[in-house]
């Protein structure tokens, strides 16, 4: 295996470490915050792999993670949120490679709207039933082995979530 390849895996294995921690937080800004670090390494490892749309749309992710921590009330409005859905689909527009590229981009617009509810139980929903699936798919096709992991273990993390702090309780949990 070539060297690019073993660091891309590396990279996204030290995302998908950050990201199961992230869901193991009871306050979303402190979620949105590891996951910000979560999708540094992602944003290189989807580079490294020459995923141009995994990558890209991992940079609006790291903008979205970083509005959703902040206390700037427009970053946190639903106005941010239907700008930060519609630069995904312009990024799949101008990379597109063919149907692969909805994958992400509807996976990124799910759990944007998830986030933007503000509400601890609609960010697992969105995570669990929609970014998570089709992640998975995309990571698969595209070699990202670590990836798809990562997307088991974000399912796992969420589900642990859920039993740590209740079904109903995440319902009331807000920043």
């Amino acid at each position: 295996m070539d060297y690019r390849f073993l660091t891309a895996q590396f990279l996204a294995f030290l995302g998908a470490v950050l990201y199961f921690l992230s869901y193991q937080c009871q306050n979303n800004r402190k979620l949105y915050v590891l996951q910000f670090f979560s999708y540094v390494f992602y944003t290189i490892h989807f580079f490294l792999l020459e995923a141009n749309i995994g990558g890209i749309s991992y940079l609006l992710n790291l903008a979205r993670s970083l509005f959703l921590a902040s206390g700037w009330k427009f970053a946190r409005s639903n106005k941010m949120c239907i700008i930060l859905c519609s630069l995904q689909i312009l990024v799949a527009a101008v990379t597109w490679e063919g149907w692969i590229s909805l994958l992400p981009t509807c996976a990124n617009i799910a759990v944007t709207i998830g986030g933007y509810t503000h509400n601890a139980r609609k960010i697992r929903i969105a995570t669990m039933v929609f970014n998570s699936p089709l992640w998975i798919i995309y990571n698969m096709i595209i070699g990202s082995w670590v990836g798809v992991l990562d997307e088991l273990c974000s399912e796992i993390s969420a589900l642990i979530s859920i039993r740590r702090y209740g079904w109903k309780n995440l319902d009331k949990i807000r920043d």
